[in-house]
């Protein structure tokens, strides 16, 4: 809420407060507004694909199959990596090359396998639909990559954790397989599919390094996020109070996810 945009200003003593200047302009920014869609929708996309894919990987693990084991160990494997690496990893992967001439990445393997009908820019894409940057796809792909191996974790424990009996008391009822996962273990998983959406949410909304090193804010702001507007900003620009501003915007969104969930735990906890 003041005007510090260089610490030579500071020294000077020209500090003023300006209340919610910063801020007004900030939401009248058009770059800030991208990001927020880019938020949103990358919020929507990520966790649905983490959530989707987690659980299809643990009821598959779960059938205790031939060489299930090894499996799990390779879905969990990307947890392991930071996201600067797998950001530079995937960057190799969807770098689009100089279509159509000269293509890399998944362009030249879609050229070699003759589908080059299918190749476009990936993350240096402009294009969009409903505020939805197509850009941002290479993104998501890459961070469902990275943590559907932790929702399946989480899915694999509580999969783990039914009880036979009420299986065995449901197949002796003629229930199939599909209504027993239906009405028995996916009621059952609730309270882990929001953990899951609470750790992914508040991930999505803070999410710096992953973009920052796959595509930055690309072409026109197209994969641009809060997180990497605030370092440019801060660090770049020296505009420290514009910066703070938006530290405070992504506090606030992560707080609106992370708060209730602590406060209804809280809770249960006291009613425990």
């Amino acid at each position: 809420m003041s005007n510090w945009n260089s610490f030579a200003r500071l020294l000077k003593g020209e500090f003023e407060f300006v209340g919610l200047r910063n801020y007004l302009r900030l939401f009248e920014d058009p770059r800030f507004q991208t990001d927020l869609w880019n938020t949103f929708y990358f919020t929507l996309f990520f966790i649905a694909g983490c959530l989707i894919l987690g659980i299809i990987l643990a009821v598959l693990i779960d059938r205790n199959l031939k060489g299930s084991a090894i499996f799990r160990n390779i879905y969990l494997f990307p947890m392991a990596l930071s996201f600067v690496v797998t950001g530079a990893v995937w960057r190799w992967i969807f770098a689009p090359g100089i279509l159509p001439g000269s293509p890399q990445g998944m362009n030249l393997l879609l050229d070699l396998v003759g589908l080059d009908i299918f190749q476009w820019k990936w993350f240096t894409s402009t294009t969009n639909f409903l505020k939805f940057n197509v850009a941002l796809i290479p993104v998501i792909i890459a961070a469902v990559w990275q943590l559907s191996g932790y929702t399946m974790a989480m899915y694999l424990a509580g999969l783990r954790g039914i009880s036979q009996d009420l299986i065995e008391a449901a197949e002796v009822d003629g229930a199939t397989g599909w209504q027993i996962f239906w009405k028995i273990k996916f009621p059952i998983l609730r309270p882990i599919t929001l953990s899951a959406m609470i750790i992914l949410g508040h991930i999505s909304l803070k999410i710096f390094d992953l973009v920052y090193a796959m595509t930055g804010s690309g072409p026109n702001n197209v994969t641009d996020v809060p997180a990497i507007y605030m370092f440019e900003t801060t660090f770049r620009a020296n505009k420290y109070a514009t910066g703070s501003a938006i530290a405070m915007v992504m506090l606030i969104m992560v707080a609106v996810v992370i708060v209730p969930y602590l406060f209804s735990a809280f809770r249960k906890e006291k009613r425990i």
